[in-house]
């Protein structure tokens, strides 16, 4: 039989068993949609993936085989880079000279590399002398579901030619689906930055009401509706400093329903 049980305004059902001790009932799915902001070079951009860690080891005491460990990685999505990028930075005083090392190797042309990777003004670093770059992605995540996106580094993958530190950041999809940015906060300033297509640039995890729920991911169909939305918050961040401040009103425009599948 069914129990539901009141607590602090909160309604819950569990299943009663035969012992008469509660069942939690199964958490439901968040589905979260991912799309491309734009139809133009979209083929370089890969389809978000589950992270997968292959074990080479079968004994079922091992690292590849703990639920805790395997629970923690599916949870995670890769982004993969699109593009080869190797950059080397001269940082001397208050001069910043970049060098494309790839040169006319380089698969991108580099007013395009120019127009892709773009480096803040150095007032807006967190530090003097760690320069920060941002490149745009063309990856934006809706939901209908009350879900936030973490942005994290490839944190599962060995990635030694990346000189300094992800900048990470969290936001509710649900209003605030807007396109992802990559940003680098370069600390050896020494060394060379290395990106190359095909590996992981970043991952992204989901977080919902209920941390035990899993995530469906699917891609979504841009409806007019949902294009009108990712416009009244695109670039909204260079008229206000602080975006939360705007998720009030951003939750009271939202359309009832954003997220359609693709066909």
């Amino acid at each position: 039989m069914l129990r539901t049980l009141f607590s602090k305004g909160h309604r819950s059902t569990e299943t009663e068993t035969d012992s008469g001790r509660g069942e939690p009932a199964e958490s439901r799915a968040s589905t979260v949609g991912w799309l491309l902001n734009t139809e133009k070079t979209s083929i370089i951009w890969d389809s978000p993936k589950p992270v997968r860690i292959d074990s080479q080891s079968g004994d079922p005491r091992s690292v590849g085989q703990c639920p805790s460990v395997l629970d923690f990685d599916r949870r995670h999505f890769a982004i993969n880079c699109p593009i080869d990028v190797h950059l080397r930075l001269n940082l001397t005083g208050g001069d910043m000279d970049i060098t494309n090392v790839l040169a006319e190797k380089s698969p991108i042309r580099s007013d395009a590399l120019q127009r892709w990777i773009v480096f803040q003004p150095r007032h807006e670093w967190r530090h003097p002398q760690r320069p920060v770059l941002q490149m745009l992605t063309s990856y934006i995540f809706v939901s209908d579901d009350p879900v936030y996106i973490n942005q994290y580094p490839p944190i599962l993958h060995h990635m030694p030619d990346r000189p300094g530190i992800q900048i990470n950041g969290r936001f509710p999809i649900d209003i605030w689906p807007r396109a992802l940015m990559w940003a680098f906060e370069w600390h050896d300033t020494a060394k060379d930055l290395v990106l190359r297509r095909g590996e992981p640039l970043f991952y992204v995890r989901f977080e919902g009401p209920d941390p035990a729920a899993p995530v469906r991911l699917i891609e979504a169909r841009k409806t007019p509706e949902l294009e009108s939305f990712i416009s009244s918050i695109t670039g909204v961040s260079e008229f206000v400093g602080q975006t939360y401040s705007l998720f009030k009103t951003a939750r009271e425009r939202r359309p009832a329903k954003l997220l359609f599948p693709k066909e």
